[in-house]
């Protein structure tokens, strides 16, 4: 009877994500129908208004006061809206990525991308070694991926797939068919980017994400821990490591930035020093974020403070 109940249950919860999922893409799928200017725009207000009133708020109104003590409250709040309407344009741009993306390094008129860094790209390409790219979930961070698609680089993407298993399937097979090699978070997945630098290949990875059981480091001057893959990478294949971030523009417009590579952190005798590696990171991201606060995701728990919530 208890194995009986338990099956249920756990149907009852499969159809319960695939009902999301089937939400979430049939409406995503009949902006299709509209311009992107006006649907991103639309999606933009919309979250805006949706956002303030979730438990995520909350959340995202706390990150931002311990992050800027300095700031008034209209200044946190304004903010905050603004990450809402960052989150709600990154959702509906899936739907137009490949219509966004219009950069042509051959063409005299800007289009709605710019690529800052060019050479960098084109040297990586035409130089081919083992590299990592870093970037954060600033602006459009999806678009970063096409863009070295488009100058050529072979580059294996790590990305951290939905919990819900058919939303994970269907970003799967979207970014796939326009980002190159996917690489899943989980377990072995450290394995596979080793084997592309060993191949002589580039990664990119994501290294803003709330880690469990990191390196002890600070983020906006509280205690974080941060995922020592990068620096294990770095440390086994002596790789060079590349920043990387996407920058939202007025008027639905984009700068893709490749900075160049960074020097990374040794000691007396040459060997990787990994914690000030994982801080290093942490740094260049901070530098961004505070460029453009409004652009990073406030909601996620990044300091595990939620429970401060709860009191």
């Amino acid at each position: 009877m208890k194995l009986f109940i338990t099956r249920i249950v756990l149907k009852l919860d499969h159809f319960r994500q695939w009902l999301i999922a089937q939400v979430m893409f049939g409406f995503l799928t009949f902006l299709k129908i509209f311009p992107a200017d006006g649907a991103i725009n639309a999606i933009d207000w919309l979250t805006r208004k949706v956002g303030p009133h979730t438990s995520r708020h909350r959340l995202m109104l706390l990150n931002l006061r311990n992050a800027f003590p300095e700031k008034s409250e209209a200044e946190i709040e304004t903010i905050a809206l603004g990450s809402w309407g960052n989150m709600g344009r990154l959702a509906a741009e899936y739907v137009f990525l490949d219509r966004l993306f219009d950069f042509d390094p051959t063409r005299d008129e800007p289009g709605r991308i710019e690529v800052s860094g060019i050479p960098i790209f084109l040297e990586l390409r035409d130089n081919p070694r083992p590299f990592i790219v870093f970037t954060a979930h600033t602006g459009n961070f999806e678009l970063l991926p096409v863009a070295g698609a488009a100058f050529g680089l072979n580059v294996t993407v790590l990305f951290r797939p939905p919990n819900n298993p058919y939303v994970a399937e269907k970003v799967f097979d979207f970014r796939s068919a326009r980002m190159g090699n996917l690489v899943p978070s989980h377990a072995g997945s450290s394995f596979a980017l080793a084997r592309q630098l060993e191949a002589g290949q580039g990664v990119g990875v994501l290294v803003d994400q709330k880690f469990r059981k990191g390196l002890k480091t600070t983020f906006f001057g509280r205690d974080v821990k941060t995922n020592p893959l990068l620096g294990k990478l770095v440390r086994q294949f002596n790789c060079e490591v590349y920043p990387a971030r996407c920058i939202r523009l007025p008027g639905n417009r984009y700068r893709l930035e490749i900075e160049p590579k960074l020097e990374m952190p040794r000691d007396a005798n040459g060997n990787l020093n990994m914690v000030a590696t994982a801080q290093l990171l942490n740094d260049k991201v901070e530098s961004w974020v505070r460029e453009n606060p409004e652009q990073w995701l406030w909601y996620h728990d990044r300091w595990k403070i939620k429970h401060e919530l709860q009191k």
